[in-house]
């Protein structure tokens, strides 16, 4: 499908970054498509390796992002909701606001909040299987992004995935969990954009 996308974009190549499923997609297609990646970055994802200790989050992370609003059909339940899984999963320290954040999640809530959708994710990630038989065909110029402190994909996930891909360059960012704090987006850019050879980095 990314693929298919920039076919009908017209867009020949593209530094394809992916984080978390979107980083094993970005990885299948840098495996299968060599011809239009022109870098990859790999954020918070991993291999599908299934050594529980590369595959497995922490418990009461697995359990946060698979629980349910006390009630679906209330905004503020789900809203909530939203606020405990980013409270478990997230960054300790990641520079947010909680009124602006949580107007963020009502954003989110008011679009519309599948919990059907959420297991087919989960599902897609399992059947996704061990990918390090593909990873070792990628030939793009690799970068591997992951918080030290990710609950839900342990940092050996992204050790795995960055020795699966040749040449891959590990970059660890302290203090970060399973999402993209404010603190830390002006790092995280520059390296996507110095990996990719943007002007500015």
């Amino acid at each position: 499908d990314a693929a298919g996308l920039l076919d009908a974009l017209g867009i020949a190549q593209a530094h394809v970054v992916g984080i978390s499923m979107g980083g094993m997609i970005a990885q299948l297609m840098a495996a299968e498509y060599p011809q239009r990646v022109l870098s990859l970055t790999s954020i918070m994802s991993s291999t599908g390796n299934p050594a529980p200790r590369v595959a497995w989050g922490k418990p009461k992370a697995l359990r946060a992002i698979l629980s349910r609003p006390a009630d679906p059909r209330d905004l503020q339940s789900v809203i909530s909701r939203l606020e405990h899984v980013y409270s478990v999963i997230g960054s300790p320290d990641g520079g947010r606001d909680r009124a602006e954040f949580r107007a963020h999640l009502e954003r989110i809530a008011r679009r519309g909040m599948d919990t059907a959708a959420s297991r087919r994710q989960l599902f897609a990630v399992l059947a996704s299987g061990d990918r390090r038989p593909l990873l070792a065909r990628i030939t793009a110029p690799t970068l591997v992004l992951h918080g030290r402190l990710d609950p839900l994909m342990p940092l050996a996930a992204g050790v795995d995935t960055a020795r699966c891909i040749k040449g891959a360059r590990l970059v660890v960012i302290e203090g970060m969990g399973h999402d993209l704090p404010p603190a830390l987006l002006p790092r995280l850019a520059d390296e996507i954009a110095a990996h990719a050879g943007l002007p500015g980095a």
